[in-house]
């Protein structure tokens, strides 16, 4: 009883909450010191980066560093539309696969349903690197090395994110389908108008972790592409840190342009994004 009543006392929970605070800026620091050093290089001078000891605040900003970067290859802006362009064209095709084949296995009544979603759900204990030369192979078959084609095609389906989907339609009440049916509703109709309003959370979570896995692609761009003109940004940041050099001020201010599309993008779906974690621990 003495116990319940020490760790019930409004000094124990004020010592646990300062605890917990205390424990949680502890990590919000571990996480943002590699963030805020990469920025803290990209504005530095060169003799600055090699400083002993290390400097955490540069003495003048130092922006041109971001011009240099930009223009220090020929082909930097290409590298960006590439990224773009692949990333984005990647993002939708998925979401669109994603939506239609989630509705079918959630909602729709078919011959060996279940046993076909076993077997896609079997495809996610595949390492993804032993899929790199049988995907390779199939890709020179098609004669599509070296095209946008190679780098989109095999990545606008996830079965993680199927099973995603999927589950939160599952949620959705058969009630709903019911109603829509007797108003004269049919699938397509249901699935526009209702499912996918109910499914913004999911369906922008799916979006953003696609776009983050597009952008940050590097091994499979780099096995699929040869010339410049088609390679992405992440190639684009090692070939970099060839042709310059030990110019670390010039490779942070690289890298953190090659951050901000990913930083705007989930500010922009953060909203959409904590929702759908917070959901998904909810029974409906």
């Amino acid at each position: 009883m003495q116990e319940n009543a020490v760790a019930g006392s409004p000094v124990w929970r004020s010592v646990k909450a300062v605890l917990t605070h205390v424990l949680l800026m502890f990590g919000a620091i571990i996480m943002i010191l590699p963030l805020y050093w990469m920025v803290a290089t990209s504005l530095k001078t060169y003799p600055e980066t090699l400083a002993y000891p290390p400097k955490f605040i540069p003495s003048i900003p130092q922006f041109i560093n971001y011009v240099d970067a930009w223009y220090s290859q020929t082909h930097f802006a290409r590298y960006f539309y590439n990224s773009f362009y692949v990333t984005i064209v990647t993002m939708v095709t998925e979401v669109i696969m994603t939506i239609f084949a989630s509705y079918a296995f959630a909602r729709m009544k078919f011959l060996g349903k279940n046993i076909l979603f076993g077997l896609f759900l079997s495809t996610m204990m595949i390492p993804g690197e032993v899929l790199l030369v049988p995907n390779f192979i199939t890709i020179t078959k098609l004669n599509w090395y070296n095209t946008y084609a190679a780098m989109i095609v095999p990545f606008t389906v996830s079965v993680f994110a199927i099973f995603l989907l999927r589950q939160h339609f599952l949620q959705i009440p058969f009630e709903l389908q019911e109603a829509a049916y007797l108003d004269g509703a049919g699938h397509t109709r249901f699935l526009f108008q209702i499912m996918l309003p109910l499914s913004r959370p999911p369906i922008a979570t799916i979006a953003l972790l696609k776009f983050i896995g597009s952008w940050n692609a590097f091994l499979w761009p780099l096995l699929v592409t040869q010339s410049a003109e088609l390679r992405t940004v992440p190639i684009g940041l090692m070939s970099l840190m060839q042709d310059e050099g030990l110019k670390y001020h010039i490779w942070m201010a690289s890298a953190t342009l090659a951050m901000i599309p990913v930083l705007v993008v989930f500010l922009a779906a953060q909203k959409q994004f904590l929702e759908s974690v917070a959901k998904s621990g909810l029974k409906g």
